[in-house]
């Protein structure tokens, strides 16, 4: 069973995460639901400065502020500077039916209920728990690690970008040379 905390006898660090959690699924959903792009796309900043918020919660301030640099910073302005060539305007925009927009809120609330009954379902790992006395906060450690174990999965994500950023570029000029 999840407990849940009591919030009249709640430490500052629950109810922090407690207001992170709100935030988050809260941006996540305006993200998602917003019919403005740019709108959507501060939301979306929001919800990822409000996740470095819980790595800091969990002791993990290099990945916080990795995570704003990365994602919040480069991506974010990425895909604003994408949205502003593709010029989206609402004259153009095909309106989607009633029918999409309900089945669209309908499966999110029944991956809403799968997720808490998941969560109510699952229990707690009980057992002993040893520690090898290495940092895994070190930068150096984490720097070995990707650039050793995970050295592919790395460079596989920097070419998706790549693509990603001059498949952006190339709509946005096959736009301009139609008009």
């Amino acid at each position: 069973m999840i407990h849940i905390p009591d919030l009249a006898n709640a430490t500052p660090i629950q109810i922090l995460f407690c207001i992170l959690s709100v935030v988050t699924l809260a941006t996540a959903f305006l993200t998602i639901y917003s019919k403005n792009p740019i709108h959507s796309a501060i939301y979306l900043v929001i919800c990822f400065f409000s996740i470095a918020g819980h790595y800091l919660l969990l002791n993990a301030q290099f990945l916080a502020i990795v995570h704003v640099i990365v994602y919040s910073g480069a991506i974010m302005i990425l895909f604003l500077f994408t949205v502003m060539l593709m010029n989206l305007n609402k004259e153009n925009e095909v309106h989607k039916p009633r029918v999409t927009r309900l089945g669209a809120i309908v499966l999110f609330c029944l991956m809403c209920l799968v997720l808490i009954a998941v969560f109510i379902n699952s229990k707690p790992i009980v057992g002993d728990y040893t520690t090898t006395g290495e940092d895994f906060q070190s930068i150096k450690v984490l720097g070995k690690v990707l650039l050793n174990e995970y050295m592919v999965p790395f460079e596989f994500a920097s070419v998706l970008l790549l693509v990603a950023m001059i498949g952006a570029v190339l709509l946005s000029k096959k736009e301009k040379l139609e008009k």
